[in-house]
Parts: structure tokens; sequence; C-alpha cells
């Protein structure tokens, strides 16, 4: 996206905070072993990161199967072990988690809130497009 390079410059600074939940995550390229860095939001479940992104995009496939990466997390940085993640009622299961810990993000999700609680319906219509990453052992 055109303003992933202003994100990411932002989160290398002490200016990350304005940021709230966006972190850098690295991943490294399956074929060509290249790093690849991206901003993305996060949701803290326990001891667990999930990043909840679009099947569409690209960088979170080298995470199929699982592989370590390096974030930038508030402002400092952490090792963990990622998974992507394809089953849409999982996915369906974490938007919904997402929703309630960050209600401001269900109007642009197109998500109803009902009493604090995410639509089921709304939260599956957006699994099909969508996919999470399972992070484990992120420093928090």
């Amino acid at each position: 996206m055109w303003y992933d390079p202003i994100i990411s410059a932002v989160l290398r600074t002490p200016l990350h905070r304005m940021l709230g939940d966006t972190m850098l995550i690295t991943v490294t390229g399956l074929k060509s072993g290249k790093k690849y860095t991206t901003p993305v939001n996060y949701f803290r479940e326990g001891d667990l990161l999930w990043i909840i992104s679009k099947r569409e995009r690209t960088w979170w496939r080298n995470l199929c199967g699982g592989a370590c990466v390096t974030m930038l997390l508030d402002g400092r940085v952490a090792e963990g072990f990622a998974e992507a993640v394809l089953d849409e009622e999982i996915v369906a299961a974490r938007l919904a988690d997402y929703v309630r810990q960050n209600p401001a993000v269900a109007g642009p999700l197109g998500v109803r809130m009902e009493q604090g609680i995410a639509n089921a319906e709304d939260a599956a219509r957006l699994a099909k497009d969508r996919m999470c990453v399972k992070i484990r052992n992120a420093a928090g």
C-alpha cells in the first residue's frame, strides 16, 4: 500500500505510540530468502498475538506451515513463531474477538455490534476474504 513506508517510518520512532495496535512484522521469503517487512494491526489474546489480513495480500504466504518472524512491537524488537490460519471458522472467531477488543473498527469493517458482541453473520462474511496470523512467544 502506498502509505506503508510512512507508517513503517513512524513505527521506528518514539511516535510509534500514536499508532497503537500497529507493529512491523518481518518475514523471510521461502524461495528468495529475502526479508520482507510490513506494518500490520494486531491484537492480543493471552500469550498470542493475532493479525488479520486480506487473503489477497501476499506477505503472509511465507508463513504457511509456520516460520520465525521478527517484530517491532511497542518500540522493541521481539521474536516469535507465526502461522497462517485460513480456516474460515477460526478467522470469523478471531474477527469477532478483534472487533470486541477494538469496537472502533466495527464500522469500517462492516460488522454490526450487538451488546458489545460482533454479529456472527458479519464476521463469517468477512472471514471469506480474510485470514489470520497467529504468533507465539511474542514479548509483551
